[in-house]
């Protein structure tokens, strides 16, 4: 008890000196998973594949954006504490319990880990390994999964084996061996609670988890806490759930910490927010009736989570999205299938996405060295044109085209041009943003009566038509292909 009345007054064990939040306090056992090897992989990852080609301060890694968003993650559960704590202090029921500062502690440090570790499974350039056609052949191959689980019950985190393996899996995966490694009984934490919180688990959560949970919600829920209500039936599951959308929700911390840092690093203001003045005004939320256990935001901080909004729809725009940047990123893709035409290439990178001890070999740095090779001996080859910067010439770009209208406008520019119609490539990038208008995933506003000052919840999009503006939207850029060899290359020899 003593230990977590220590972390909750803010003692730390280590500080890491962040250039976008300041100094990042670490406990022990996290300082434990951060020195893991497998962790430490993240280091030669880039958060933005190769997003620096264009924007050229973008060169910030996985490591730094995952203990950037384990800070976050904090600040969003304790901000909305300190806020409740504030509002029961005007009812004159201040006085918290060793079980419930215990209770808070023990959920804070779970979101801690989860946040830590979301993105722990991210290969070679982050997002577009998993694009590559090659690579999505290995993910997908029949056995992948159970290979990559060998001599580990799998099924304490997934019930049933997935059709095919994206990222969030591998997280998973190296969750279990890097938490199996630390000493979370020192900590009083339980692995299965971690992971339960990632995504594309489903975990029966520990008694110590369900005993926090319950008297967490008796903290915030009050009254209703003891009203009997059917949110009390499955109260651990809802409060998972509620821990779950800091990790990854609309509002979270991945995608808090994403937009500031890589605005930061990419130069750029349009990805800037006031997160202070957003976590000041998130709060818990809860209605007995459905039942439903989530995040709520105050009606006056509508205008900072609208900045949130706007702010992640203009850098999916203005950078994600830019036309040289998805360029880069289909030379990336291809390239990628390139080496890995390279029987030793090909075998390596199966081993390393089939067995843990190899995993965390398989960095950005593999495959620059890869590309390089091939460039030497190729110079009119994919790698070529990503080692040495060759841009594919842009034609046109439009939006929201369906894949027939992608193809329809593909071949007016050959004919227009008089180009031969496999010379044109296509790129596309699509942000979505229907659980906007959908009640902003479950993301509700307290909504003050002006008569007897009670509260209620409200759907954000009944009480702000800004969110109705956003739907689901598709940027297509068109190029010429590059003049490369097309077909195997011959063998790479030094």
């Amino acid at each position: 008890m003593r230990r977590a009345v220590n972390d909750l007054l803010g003692a730390y064990d280590k500080l890491i000196m962040d250039p976008v939040h300041g100094g990042i306090p670490l406990y022990r056992h996290e300082i434990q998973v951060i020195d893991h090897p497998l962790f430490q992989r993240l280091r030669n990852i880039c958060q933005n594949d190769i997003l620096s080609l264009v924007f050229p301060g973008a060169t910030h890694s996985r490591f730094l954006h995952s203990i950037g968003v384990m800070h976050v993650g904090t600040r969003m559960f304790r901000s909305m504490i300190d806020a409740y704590l504030r509002e029961r202090q005007l009812s004159e029921q201040t006085d918290l319990s060793l079980s419930q500062l215990d209770a808070i502690d023990y959920l804070a440090k779970t979101i801690r880990l989860g946040c830590l570790l979301h993105d722990s499974g991210h290969s070679s350039f982050s997002h577009q390994f998993t694009q590559a056609r090659r690579i999505r052949e290995l993910m997908s191959h029949p056995g992948r999964f159970r290979d990559l689980w060998r001599g580990v019950d799998y099924t304490l985190y997934h019930p049933v084996e997935p059709d095919e393996l994206e990222h969030e899996h591998y997280s998973v995966r190296v969750a279990h061996d890097v938490l199996s490694a630390v000493d979370l009984e020192g900590a009083g934490l339980h692995a299965a609670d971690v992971i339960g919180i990632m995504e594309t688990t489903e975990v029966k959560p520990s008694e110590t988890f369900c005993r926090h949970a319950r008297t967490f919600w008796a903290f915030i829920a009050g009254e209703d806490a003891a009203a009997g209500s059917p949110l009390s039936d499955n109260i651990p599951g809802l409060v998972m759930d509620l821990l779950s959308s800091i990790v990854s929700g609309e509002i979270d911390a991945d995608r808090a910490d994403y937009m500031l840092r890589d605005g930061f690093h990419s130069s750029v203001t349009i990805g800037g927010f006031n997160l202070d003045h957003l976590l000041s005004n998130l709060r818990f939320g809860w209605d007995v009736a459905e039942p439903w256990l989530g995040l709520a935001i105050t009606q006056k901080g509508l205008g900072a989570l609208e900045d949130f909004v706007y702010s992640r729809h203009q850098m999916y725009r203005k950078v994600y999205a830019h036309k040289t940047a998805l360029g880069f990123d289909w030379l990336l893709r291809e390239a990628i299938n390139e080496v890995l035409d390279d029987p030793d290439n090909f075998e390596w990178v199966d081993t390393c996405l089939s067995d843990m001890s190899y995993f965390a070999e398989l960095t950005d740095n593999f495959f620059w060295e890869a590309f390089r090779k091939v460039a030497r001996k190729h110079p009119k080859s994919f790698s070529f044109c990503i080692v040495n910067r060759v841009k594919l010439n842009h034609l046109d770009t439009r939006e929201d085209l369906s894949a027939k209208g992608i193809g329809r406008h593909s071949a007016w520019l050959a004919q227009e041009l008089q180009l031969n119609p496999t010379q044109v490539v296509t790129c596309s990038m699509r942000a979505r943003f229907s659980n906007i208008q959908d009640n902003f995933n479950g993301i509700k506003v307290l909504v003050r009566e002006p008569i007897h000052r009670s509260r209620s919840l409200k759907k954000i999009t009944d009480v702000s038509a800004f969110f109705s503006k956003f739907s689901d939207g598709t940027i297509t850029h068109f190029y010429t292909r590059p003049d490369v060899t097309t077909g195997n290359l011959s063998p790479i020899t030094e």
